[in-house]
Protein backbone atom coordinates (compact mmCIF):
# COMPACT_ATOMS: atom_id res chain seq x y z
CA UNK A 1 0.00 0.00 0.00
CA UNK A 2 1.36 3.41 -0.94
CA UNK A 3 0.40 6.70 0.57
CA UNK A 4 1.36 10.31 0.08
CA UNK A 5 3.10 12.47 2.59
CA UNK A 6 4.43 15.98 2.13
CA UNK A 7 8.21 16.11 2.42
CA UNK A 8 9.33 18.45 5.17
CA UNK A 9 12.93 19.63 5.29
CA UNK A 10 13.09 20.47 8.94
CA UNK A 11 12.12 23.51 10.97
CA UNK A 12 10.85 23.79 14.54
CA UNK A 13 8.06 21.38 15.34
CA UNK A 14 4.70 22.67 16.52
CA UNK A 15 3.31 21.28 19.75
CA UNK A 16 -0.02 19.61 19.17
CA UNK A 17 -1.19 20.26 22.68
CA UNK A 18 -0.16 22.52 25.51
CA UNK A 19 1.48 20.62 28.33
CA UNK A 20 1.91 21.72 31.94
CA UNK A 21 5.58 20.88 31.38
CA UNK A 22 5.90 23.02 28.26
CA UNK A 23 8.62 25.17 29.81
CA UNK A 24 10.53 22.24 31.29
CA UNK A 25 12.74 21.69 28.24
CA UNK A 26 14.08 25.22 28.51
CA UNK A 27 15.38 24.66 32.04
CA UNK A 28 18.84 23.58 30.87
CA UNK A 29 21.62 23.31 33.41
CA UNK A 30 23.82 26.42 33.07
CA UNK A 31 27.04 24.45 33.10
CA UNK A 32 25.87 22.18 30.28
CA UNK A 33 24.59 25.12 28.24
CA UNK A 34 27.92 26.92 28.66
CA UNK A 35 29.85 23.79 27.74
CA UNK A 36 27.82 23.34 24.55
CA UNK A 37 28.26 26.96 23.54
CA UNK A 38 32.04 27.11 23.97
CA UNK A 39 32.37 23.94 21.87
CA UNK A 40 30.10 25.10 19.08
CA UNK A 41 30.37 28.91 18.89
CA UNK A 42 33.25 31.17 17.77
CA UNK A 43 36.06 31.41 20.29
CA UNK A 44 36.40 34.63 22.26
CA UNK A 45 39.61 35.40 20.41
CA UNK A 46 37.90 35.06 17.02
CA UNK A 47 34.84 37.03 18.08
CA UNK A 48 36.97 39.82 19.55
CA UNK A 49 39.00 40.11 16.34
CA UNK A 50 35.84 40.42 14.21
CA UNK A 51 33.34 42.31 16.36
CA UNK A 52 35.54 43.63 19.17
CA UNK A 53 33.88 41.34 21.67
CA UNK A 54 30.29 42.25 20.81
CA UNK A 55 27.74 39.48 21.24
CA UNK A 56 26.52 39.36 17.66
CA UNK A 57 26.01 36.42 15.29
CA UNK A 58 29.10 35.87 13.18
CA UNK A 59 28.40 35.21 9.52
CA UNK A 60 30.32 32.53 7.63
CA UNK A 61 31.71 35.26 5.33
CA UNK A 62 33.09 37.21 8.31
CA UNK A 63 34.52 34.02 9.76
CA UNK A 64 36.32 33.11 6.54
CA UNK A 65 37.51 36.69 5.96
CA UNK A 66 38.89 36.83 9.47
CA UNK A 67 40.79 33.61 8.95
CA UNK A 68 42.26 34.75 5.63
CA UNK A 69 43.44 38.03 7.14
CA UNK A 70 44.57 36.24 10.31
CA UNK A 71 42.64 38.64 12.55
CA UNK A 72 42.78 36.27 15.51
CA UNK A 73 46.54 35.73 15.19
CA UNK A 74 46.11 31.94 15.14
CA UNK A 75 46.30 31.55 11.37
CA UNK A 76 43.54 28.96 11.42
CA UNK A 77 40.11 28.11 12.77
CA UNK A 78 39.80 26.75 16.27
CA UNK A 79 37.73 23.58 16.69
CA UNK A 80 34.89 25.75 18.03
CA UNK A 81 35.09 28.00 14.95
CA UNK A 82 34.88 24.93 12.69
CA UNK A 83 31.88 23.58 14.58
CA UNK A 84 30.14 26.95 14.39
CA UNK A 85 30.62 27.17 10.63
CA UNK A 86 29.60 23.58 9.96
CA UNK A 87 26.61 23.36 12.26
CA UNK A 88 24.84 26.00 10.17
CA UNK A 89 24.61 23.33 7.49
CA UNK A 90 22.64 20.53 9.08
CA UNK A 91 21.80 17.38 7.08
CA UNK A 92 18.12 18.15 6.51
CA UNK A 93 17.84 18.02 2.70
CA UNK A 94 16.63 14.99 0.81
CA UNK A 95 16.40 12.16 1.40
CA UNK A 96 18.33 9.95 -1.03
CA UNK A 97 18.04 6.19 -1.06
CA UNK A 98 20.94 4.13 0.27
CA UNK A 99 19.06 0.82 0.18
CA UNK A 100 15.53 -0.51 -0.14
CA UNK A 101 14.88 -3.91 1.45
CA UNK A 102 11.78 -6.06 1.81
CA UNK A 103 12.09 -6.20 5.60
CA UNK A 104 12.31 -3.68 8.44
CA UNK A 105 15.55 -1.73 8.87
CA UNK A 106 16.58 -1.76 12.53
CA UNK A 107 20.16 -0.47 12.54
CA UNK A 108 22.12 2.23 10.70
CA UNK A 109 25.56 3.09 12.05
CA UNK A 110 28.66 4.76 10.62
CA UNK A 111 32.12 3.47 11.40
CA UNK A 112 34.38 5.67 13.53
CA UNK A 113 36.00 7.26 10.45
CA UNK A 114 32.75 7.46 8.49
CA UNK A 115 34.02 5.38 5.56
CA UNK A 116 31.59 2.52 6.19
CA UNK A 117 27.90 2.37 7.02
CA UNK A 118 26.42 -0.75 8.60
CA UNK A 119 22.74 -1.53 8.10
CA UNK A 120 20.89 -4.26 9.99
CA UNK A 121 17.56 -5.70 8.78
CA UNK A 122 15.02 -8.11 10.19
CA UNK A 123 15.30 -10.35 7.16
CA UNK A 124 18.56 -11.99 8.35
CA UNK A 125 20.69 -9.39 6.60
CA UNK A 126 23.54 -7.12 7.62
CA UNK A 127 24.94 -4.98 4.85
CA UNK A 128 28.14 -2.91 4.98
CA UNK A 129 28.17 0.05 2.58
CA UNK A 130 31.16 2.08 1.42
CA UNK A 131 30.16 5.70 1.86
CA UNK A 132 33.21 6.83 -0.11
CA UNK A 133 32.29 4.76 -3.21
CA UNK A 134 28.74 5.87 -3.92
CA UNK A 135 27.29 3.75 -1.10
CA UNK A 136 28.07 0.46 -2.81
CA UNK A 137 27.64 -2.74 -0.81
CA UNK A 138 31.04 -3.70 0.62
CA UNK A 139 29.83 -6.81 2.44
CA UNK A 140 26.51 -8.66 2.49
CA UNK A 141 26.22 -10.88 5.56
CA UNK A 142 23.53 -13.51 5.98
CA UNK A 143 23.00 -13.91 9.71
CA UNK A 144 22.85 -17.31 11.36
CA UNK A 145 20.52 -18.43 14.14
CA UNK A 146 18.62 -15.17 13.97
CA UNK A 147 15.94 -14.58 16.58
CA UNK A 148 13.37 -12.22 15.02
CA UNK A 149 15.76 -9.41 14.10
CA UNK A 150 19.21 -7.87 14.33
CA UNK A 151 18.99 -5.97 17.61
CA UNK A 152 22.47 -4.42 17.76
CA UNK A 153 25.74 -4.25 15.85
CA UNK A 154 29.24 -3.00 16.62
CA UNK A 155 32.22 -2.56 14.32
CA UNK A 156 35.73 -2.87 15.76
CA UNK A 157 37.92 0.27 15.60
CA UNK A 158 40.18 -1.36 13.00
CA UNK A 159 37.07 -2.18 10.90
CA UNK A 160 38.13 -5.83 10.77
CA UNK A 161 35.39 -7.45 12.83
CA UNK A 162 31.66 -6.91 13.23
CA UNK A 163 29.67 -8.20 16.21
CA UNK A 164 25.90 -8.53 16.19
CA UNK A 165 23.17 -9.71 18.53
CA UNK A 166 19.59 -10.81 17.89
CA UNK A 167 17.53 -10.99 21.10
CA UNK A 168 19.31 -14.16 22.18
CA UNK A 169 22.07 -15.03 24.70
CA UNK A 170 24.66 -15.29 21.91
CA UNK A 171 26.85 -12.67 20.29
CA UNK A 172 28.07 -13.43 16.76
CA UNK A 173 31.34 -12.08 15.37
CA UNK A 174 32.04 -11.76 11.63
CA UNK A 175 35.30 -10.91 9.90
CA UNK A 176 34.15 -8.30 7.39
CA UNK A 177 37.24 -8.92 5.25
CA UNK A 178 36.39 -12.61 4.71
CA UNK A 179 33.69 -15.14 5.56
CA UNK A 180 34.95 -16.32 8.96
CA UNK A 181 32.33 -16.40 11.71
CA UNK A 182 32.35 -17.29 15.39
CA UNK A 183 29.81 -17.12 18.20
CA UNK A 184 30.21 -16.44 21.89
CA UNK A 185 27.85 -17.08 24.77
CA UNK A 186 26.82 -13.93 26.56
CA UNK A 187 25.53 -13.65 30.12
CA UNK A 188 22.30 -11.68 29.78
CA UNK A 189 19.95 -9.92 32.17
CA UNK A 190 16.93 -7.62 31.75
CA UNK A 191 19.16 -4.84 30.40
CA UNK A 192 18.28 -2.91 27.23
CA UNK A 193 21.52 -1.01 26.70
CA UNK A 194 25.06 -0.64 28.01
CA UNK A 195 27.82 1.74 26.88
CA UNK A 196 31.24 2.96 27.99
CA UNK A 197 31.57 6.43 29.52
CA UNK A 198 34.86 7.28 27.77
CA UNK A 199 37.95 5.79 26.16
CA UNK A 200 39.37 4.55 29.47
CA UNK A 201 36.83 1.68 29.37
CA UNK A 202 36.54 1.66 33.18
CA UNK A 203 33.14 3.29 33.64
CA UNK A 204 29.97 1.96 32.03
CA UNK A 205 26.36 3.14 31.94
CA UNK A 206 23.42 0.76 31.71
CA UNK A 207 19.69 1.20 31.32
CA UNK A 208 16.87 -1.29 31.69
CA UNK A 209 13.16 -1.66 32.34
CA UNK A 210 13.56 -0.67 35.99
CA UNK A 211 13.70 3.01 34.79
CA UNK A 212 17.12 3.58 36.39
CA UNK A 213 20.40 4.66 34.78
CA UNK A 214 23.11 2.73 36.57
CA UNK A 215 26.81 3.48 36.69
CA UNK A 216 29.33 0.63 36.88
CA UNK A 217 33.08 0.64 37.53
CA UNK A 218 34.99 -2.32 36.10
CA UNK A 219 37.65 -1.81 38.76
CA UNK A 220 35.03 -2.73 41.39
CA UNK A 221 33.89 -5.92 39.68
CA UNK A 222 34.02 -7.99 42.86
CA UNK A 223 31.10 -6.07 44.34
CA UNK A 224 28.85 -6.93 41.36
CA UNK A 225 26.80 -3.83 42.16
CA UNK A 226 26.56 -0.43 40.49
CA UNK A 227 28.59 2.34 42.05
CA UNK A 228 25.65 4.70 41.65
CA UNK A 229 22.23 5.31 40.12
CA UNK A 230 20.49 8.24 38.47
CA UNK A 231 16.72 8.55 38.78
CA UNK A 232 14.30 10.62 36.76
CA UNK A 233 12.71 8.38 34.14
CA UNK A 234 9.29 6.86 34.75
CA UNK A 235 9.54 3.83 32.49
CA UNK A 236 11.97 1.49 30.79
CA UNK A 237 15.13 2.93 29.22
CA UNK A 238 15.65 2.07 25.55
CA UNK A 239 19.09 3.53 24.80
CA UNK A 240 22.05 5.39 26.28
CA UNK A 241 24.72 7.42 24.51
CA UNK A 242 27.79 8.86 26.22
CA UNK A 243 29.23 12.25 25.36
CA UNK A 244 32.64 10.59 25.69
CA UNK A 245 33.97 12.97 28.35
CA UNK A 246 33.34 10.72 31.35
CA UNK A 247 30.67 13.07 32.75
CA UNK A 248 27.63 13.52 30.53
CA UNK A 249 25.33 11.05 28.82
CA UNK A 250 21.77 10.88 27.48
CA UNK A 251 19.07 8.24 27.71
CA UNK A 252 15.97 7.55 25.66
CA UNK A 253 12.94 6.15 27.47
CA UNK A 254 9.49 4.67 27.03
CA UNK A 255 8.15 7.62 29.04
CA UNK A 256 8.59 9.54 25.74
CA UNK A 257 11.55 11.64 26.89
CA UNK A 258 15.29 11.97 26.42
CA UNK A 259 17.16 13.02 29.54
CA UNK A 260 20.62 14.53 29.91
CA UNK A 261 22.64 13.35 32.91
CA UNK A 262 25.81 14.24 34.79
CA UNK A 263 27.66 11.28 36.27
CA UNK A 264 28.77 13.45 39.19
CA UNK A 265 25.16 13.87 40.38
CA UNK A 266 24.50 10.15 40.87
CA UNK A 267 23.16 8.75 44.14
CA UNK A 268 24.63 5.88 46.09
CA UNK A 269 22.80 2.56 45.86
CA UNK A 270 22.20 2.76 49.61
CA UNK A 271 19.79 5.67 49.14
CA UNK A 272 18.12 4.13 46.11
CA UNK A 273 15.60 1.86 47.81
CA UNK A 274 14.34 4.41 50.33
CA UNK A 275 14.04 7.05 47.63
CA UNK A 276 12.07 4.85 45.27
CA UNK A 277 9.61 3.77 47.94
CA UNK A 278 8.73 7.46 48.32
CA UNK A 279 8.47 7.82 44.55
CA UNK A 280 6.06 4.92 44.21
CA UNK A 281 3.78 6.37 46.88
CA UNK A 282 3.79 9.85 45.33
CA UNK A 283 3.20 8.66 41.77
CA UNK A 284 0.40 6.36 42.88
CA UNK A 285 -1.31 9.33 44.53
CA UNK A 286 -0.93 11.48 41.42
CA UNK A 287 -2.22 8.79 39.10
CA UNK A 288 -5.22 7.94 41.25
CA UNK A 289 -6.08 11.64 41.40
CA UNK A 290 -5.72 12.02 37.61
CA UNK A 291 -7.84 8.96 36.83
CA UNK A 292 -9.61 7.36 39.81
CA UNK A 293 -9.73 3.58 40.04
CA UNK A 294 -12.75 2.05 38.42
CA UNK A 295 -13.05 4.69 35.66
CA UNK A 296 -10.92 3.16 32.99
CA UNK A 297 -7.71 3.71 34.97
CA UNK A 298 -4.77 1.99 33.34
CA UNK A 299 -2.24 3.30 35.86
CA UNK A 300 -2.74 0.87 38.75
CA UNK A 301 0.57 -0.11 40.28
CA UNK A 302 1.31 -3.79 40.58
CA UNK A 303 2.68 -5.49 43.65
CA UNK A 304 5.84 -6.08 41.62
CA UNK A 305 6.27 -2.33 41.45
CA UNK A 306 6.57 -2.20 45.21
CA UNK A 307 8.88 -5.20 45.33
CA UNK A 308 11.21 -3.76 42.73
CA UNK A 309 10.70 -0.19 43.97
CA UNK A 310 9.86 0.86 40.42
CA UNK A 311 6.90 3.15 39.62
CA UNK A 312 5.49 1.01 36.80
CA UNK A 313 1.93 1.07 35.45
CA UNK A 314 1.39 -2.54 34.51
CA UNK A 315 -1.35 -2.18 31.89
CA UNK A 316 0.67 0.22 29.74
CA UNK A 317 2.64 -1.74 27.12
CA UNK A 318 4.73 0.29 24.70
CA UNK A 319 4.81 -2.56 22.17
CA UNK A 320 1.20 -2.09 21.09
CA UNK A 321 -0.46 0.69 23.08
CA UNK A 322 -0.31 4.44 22.59
CA UNK A 323 1.23 6.40 25.44
CA UNK A 324 -1.40 7.56 27.99
CA UNK A 325 -2.01 11.29 27.66
CA UNK A 326 -2.23 11.74 31.43
CA UNK A 327 1.21 10.20 31.91
CA UNK A 328 2.86 12.81 29.67
CA UNK A 329 2.44 15.43 32.38
CA UNK A 330 4.05 13.45 35.18
CA UNK A 331 7.45 14.39 36.54
CA UNK A 332 9.68 12.31 38.75
CA UNK A 333 9.70 13.89 42.24
CA UNK A 334 13.43 13.16 42.62
CA UNK A 335 14.55 13.86 39.07
CA UNK A 336 18.36 14.06 38.97
CA UNK A 337 18.64 14.83 35.25
CA UNK A 338 20.02 18.10 33.91
CA UNK A 339 17.45 18.50 31.13
CA UNK A 340 14.46 16.76 29.58
CA UNK A 341 13.74 16.73 25.84
CA UNK A 342 10.17 16.07 24.66
CA UNK A 343 8.51 15.84 21.27
CA UNK A 344 9.50 12.49 19.77
CA UNK A 345 7.71 9.24 20.59
CA UNK A 346 9.07 5.86 21.71
CA UNK A 347 6.71 3.01 20.84
CA UNK A 348 6.91 -0.60 19.65
CA UNK A 349 10.72 -0.84 19.62
CA UNK A 350 13.87 0.31 21.46
CA UNK A 351 14.42 3.61 19.66
CA UNK A 352 17.89 5.15 19.90
CA UNK A 353 19.28 8.64 20.51
CA UNK A 354 22.75 10.19 20.13
CA UNK A 355 24.89 13.28 20.55
CA UNK A 356 25.76 14.94 17.24
CA UNK A 357 29.43 14.70 16.11
CA UNK A 358 32.11 16.74 17.85
CA UNK A 359 33.95 17.66 14.66
CA UNK A 360 31.07 19.25 12.76
CA UNK A 361 28.74 20.44 15.54
CA UNK A 362 30.71 20.47 18.80
CA UNK A 363 28.07 18.00 20.06
CA UNK A 364 25.60 20.88 20.16
CA UNK A 365 22.67 18.65 19.23
CA UNK A 366 20.87 15.50 20.27
CA UNK A 367 19.13 13.50 17.56
CA UNK A 368 16.78 10.54 17.69
CA UNK A 369 14.44 8.41 15.64
CA UNK A 370 10.77 8.30 16.54
CA UNK A 371 7.72 6.11 16.17
CA UNK A 372 5.90 9.02 14.51
CA UNK A 373 8.13 8.44 11.44
CA UNK A 374 10.38 11.48 11.96
CA UNK A 375 13.97 12.24 12.96
CA UNK A 376 14.16 14.86 15.70
CA UNK A 377 17.16 17.14 16.27
CA UNK A 378 17.26 18.98 19.62
CA UNK A 379 19.54 21.87 20.62
CA UNK A 380 21.27 20.88 23.85
CA UNK A 381 21.83 24.50 24.87
CA UNK A 382 18.15 25.49 24.58
CA UNK A 383 16.28 22.18 24.73
CA UNK A 384 14.22 23.05 21.65
CA UNK A 385 13.54 21.03 18.51
CA UNK A 386 15.55 22.74 15.76
CA UNK A 387 14.83 20.29 12.93
CA UNK A 388 12.29 17.57 12.26
CA UNK A 389 12.95 15.36 9.23
CA UNK A 390 9.87 13.80 7.61
CA UNK A 391 9.77 11.32 4.78
CA UNK A 392 9.63 7.74 6.08
CA UNK A 393 6.36 5.85 6.17
CA UNK A 394 7.01 3.88 9.34
CA UNK A 395 8.91 3.86 12.65
CA UNK A 396 12.50 5.15 12.59
CA UNK A 397 14.39 2.99 15.06
CA UNK A 398 17.91 4.20 14.40
CA UNK A 399 19.83 7.01 12.72
CA UNK A 400 23.49 7.91 12.41
CA UNK A 401 25.28 11.23 11.77
CA UNK A 402 28.52 11.02 9.79
CA UNK A 403 31.42 11.88 12.14
CA UNK A 404 32.90 14.46 9.75
CA UNK A 405 30.46 15.23 6.92
CA UNK A 406 26.98 16.83 7.05
CA UNK A 407 25.30 13.51 6.27
CA UNK A 408 22.73 11.66 8.36
CA UNK A 409 21.36 8.17 7.61
CA UNK A 410 18.04 6.95 9.01
CA UNK A 411 16.71 3.38 9.08
CA UNK A 412 13.00 2.67 9.21
CA UNK A 413 10.56 -0.19 9.44
CA UNK A 414 9.43 0.77 5.96
CA UNK A 415 12.56 -1.06 4.73
CA UNK A 416 14.42 2.06 3.62
CA UNK A 417 17.88 3.24 4.53
CA UNK A 418 18.02 6.88 3.42
CA UNK A 419 20.56 9.66 3.73
CA UNK A 420 19.98 13.33 4.46
CA UNK A 421 22.44 15.97 3.28
CA UNK A 422 23.13 19.65 3.93
CA UNK A 423 22.73 20.52 0.24
CA UNK A 424 20.06 19.49 -2.22
CA UNK A 425 20.39 18.60 -5.89
CA UNK A 426 17.01 18.31 -7.56
CA UNK A 427 18.61 16.74 -10.62
CA UNK A 428 19.82 13.73 -8.65
CA UNK A 429 17.62 10.83 -9.84
CA UNK A 430 18.19 8.89 -6.62
CA UNK A 431 16.50 11.55 -4.52
CA UNK A 432 13.28 10.16 -3.10
CA UNK A 433 10.10 11.96 -4.00
CA UNK A 434 6.66 12.26 -2.52
CA UNK A 435 4.69 9.06 -2.90
CA UNK A 436 7.68 6.72 -2.60
CA UNK A 437 6.97 6.01 1.04
CA UNK A 438 5.29 2.87 2.26
CA UNK A 439 3.86 2.04 5.64
CA UNK A 440 5.55 -1.31 6.00
CA UNK A 441 7.34 -3.65 3.56
CA UNK A 442 4.91 -6.44 4.45
CA UNK A 443 1.81 -4.26 4.24
CA UNK A 444 0.93 -3.89 7.92
CA UNK A 445 -0.89 -0.69 8.73
CA UNK A 446 0.28 1.74 11.40
CA UNK A 447 -3.14 2.81 12.64
CA UNK A 448 -2.41 1.70 16.19
CA UNK A 449 0.78 3.72 16.44
CA UNK A 450 0.82 7.44 17.29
Amino acid sequence: MRWKRKIHHGGPSKQQQVSPLADEVCAIDKEVSHLCRIKSEPSQRTRASIYAGQKRPVSTFKLLSGRESNCSGMGRFSSADCSYALRKHLPVKGPWCVDDMDSEAYISQFSADGSLLIGGFRGSHIRVYNSEKNWKVHKDITCKRLRWTISDIALSPDQQFLAYSSLSPTVHIVNVQNAVRESHANITADVNVVTFADETNDILYSGSDDSLCKVWDRRCHKKQKPVGVLTGHLDGITFIDSRGDGHYFISNCKDQTIKLWDLRKMSSTTKERTMLHCIVRRIKTVLQHACPMGKGNIFRLTSNAYKSCTPKAYEWDYRWMTYPSEARYLKHPYDQSLATFRGHSVLRTLIRCYFSPMHSTGQRYIYTGSSDQCVYIYDVATGKVVEKLRWHGSIIRDCSWHPYLPTLVSSSWDGYLVRWEATEDDRDPSMLRTGKQRMHPEGYTMSFVL
